[in-house]
C-alpha cells in the first residue's frame, strides 16, 4: 500500500478565506487510486511549503502530492520550494502532467510544477485547479506503484 500525503499551497485557503477544494479532491482521487492518504495539509505559499514537504519526507511518506502554487503569480513558489527538497528530478512526470490536457486547456503548459525524489519519497506538484488535479492524477495513477517500487530499490518487472 502506498502512503501518500497531500499538501495544498494556498495563501487564501490557509487563511480560511475559502475552502480548499483541490486538496480534498486530491485526497479522494489518490484514495481511489489505492493509496492510504493523509491531509490535506494546507499551508501558505512559500517557505511553509518547503517545511511541509520536509516534514512529509521525514515521516516516511511514499509520495507527497502538492496542489497549488505552480503558476506565474509572484506568490506561486511551490516549484522553488520543491527544488530545495528533491535530490533527483523526474522531468517526465511533470512534462506529462502539463501536456495531458493541453488541447482542451492550453494554459496547462503554464504550470511550472516539478516532480522528483527526496530520499525514499516521490514528490509531485499539481496545479491548484480541480481540473489540473484530475488531469495530474490520471497521469500518476498508472505509474505510481512502479515509481514507488523503483525508489524503494525494486527492479523492473520481467
Amino acid at each position: 500500500m502506498i502512503r501518500a500525503l497531500v499538501v495544498t499551497a494556498s495563501n487564501r485557503a490557509s487563511a480560511g478565506i475559502y475552502e480548499d477544494k483541490s486538496g480534498a479532491l486530491l485526497v479522494t482521487l489518490l484514495g481511489e487510486a489505492g493509496c492510504t492518504v493523509d491531509g490535506p495539509v494546507v499551508v501558505p505559499d512559500g517557505d511553509p511549503v518547503e517545511g511541509a514537504l520536509r516534514d512529509g519526507v521525514a515521516a516516511g511518506y511514499d509520495v507527497i502530492v502538492t496542489t497549488g502554487g505552480t503558476g506565474l503569480t509572484p506568490t506561486d513558489l511551490t516549484p522553488e520550494m520543491t527544488a530545495r527538497v528533491i535530490t533527483r528530478e523526474i522531468p517526465g512526470i511533470a512534462e506529462s502532467i502539463r501536456s495531458a490536457n493541453r488541447d482542451k486547456v492550453p494554459t496547462s503548459i503554464l504550470s511550472r510544477g516539478l516532480a522528483g525524489q527526496a530520499g525514499a519519497t516521490l514528490i509531485v506538484n499539481l496545479p491548484g485547479s480541480s481540473g489540473g488535479v484530475r488531469d495530474g492524477v490520471a497521469v500518476l495513477t498508472p505509474i505510481l506503484q512502479h515509481a514507488v517500487d523503483q525508489i524503494r530499490g525494486g527492479d523492473h518487472p520481467r
